[in-house]
């Protein structure tokens, strides 16, 4: 199987009795129904329903483990701690090497579990805290599977408390839920989602000549459509309006270069024109 080791991924371990009543109540995974042996996407909301910081989260021997960007690992932990109060939770950061993915045919080594958001494209993909063994780090080889499988992350996509997790397709790949009650910024996505505001979605994009890292601002009929996200020779992802380009009819480019616009499948975005745009 192949492997790569990311450096810039760090963990935050949960343990205690209150630990898994105190995350549902917190974060925007169902974690009551988390099952054993795979990591889910997440994220903490601000109050108004933007993501603060963005993760995955997984069932440990002792309570639950989380791996985040290493940048955000001290100020999530933090944050955690404020909510904490008198909840019987213990909040540490060990210390790891970075995280080794493995994807391809063969079996990854023990302890490593599958990523929720690669499955929901039939693209296998496992984590595992630490590096392994001779794993190389190739961030463009996990850029190019991310673009593949339509999976987006805080710094490389987007910034922190810029976004809303529909933005993200968070409503489609077990990121949110919208049974499981309160937690910090429900409200607002819960409106969103039952009246059918979310009109920013991550979509694939393709064109005939390489995006750079320059490229910023999709274009559709004129109109400023939505942003790049990353990159990877001629496919991108970006964050788009779906009601224009559904309304441009094709007629949507990238400095002034025309682009293919194809929503995730297992998403259920669709670009079919529903009436006036609404700004």
């Amino acid at each position: 199987m192949a492997s790569i080791h990311l450096p810039d991924r760090a963990f935050i371990t949960l343990a205690g009795e209150d630990a898994e009543t105190f995350l549902q109540n917190l974060v925007t995974t169902n974690i009551e129904g988390l099952p054993a042996g795979e990591a889910w996407p997440g994220a903490l909301l601000t109050p108004q329903g933007k993501i603060m910081f963005d993760f995955l989260i997984s069932r440990s021997p002792d309570g639950f483990l989380i791996e985040t960007h290493a940048d955000d690992q001290s100020a999530l932990a933090k944050r955690l701690m404020l909510y904490k109060l008198r909840a019987k939770v213990t909040i540490a950061t060990p210390e790891h090497d970075g995280a080794t993915l493995f994807y391809g045919d063969t079996a990854a080594p023990e302890g490593a579990v599958p990523d929720r958001r690669f499955a929901l494209a039939d693209m296998p993909l496992m984590r595992l805290p630490g590096r392994y063994n001779d794993a190389a780090q190739d961030p463009e080889t996990y850029t190019k599977l991310r673009i593949e499988a339509g999976v987006a992350e805080l710094h490389a996509d987007y910034a922190t408390q810029d976004v809303f997790p529909h933005d993200i397709l968070y409503d489609s790949n077990g990121g949110l839920n919208f049974r499981k009650g309160c937690y910090v910024g429900q409200e607002v996505v819960s409106r969103m989602h039952h009246r059918g505001m979310a009109r920013r979605r991550l979509v694939q994009l393709a064109a005939a000549e390489p995006f750079t890292a320059d490229d910023g601002a999709v274009q559709a009929g004129g109109k400023i459509a939505g942003t790049i996200c990353s990159v990877s020779d001629g496919k991108a992802m970006a964050i788009v309006r779906v009601d224009r380009i559904a309304a441009a009819s094709g007629d949507v480019s990238v400095n002034g270069a025309p682009v293919s616009v194809t929503p995730y499948a297992w998403s259920g975005v669709t670009l079919e024109a529903s009436g006036t745009e609404t700004d």
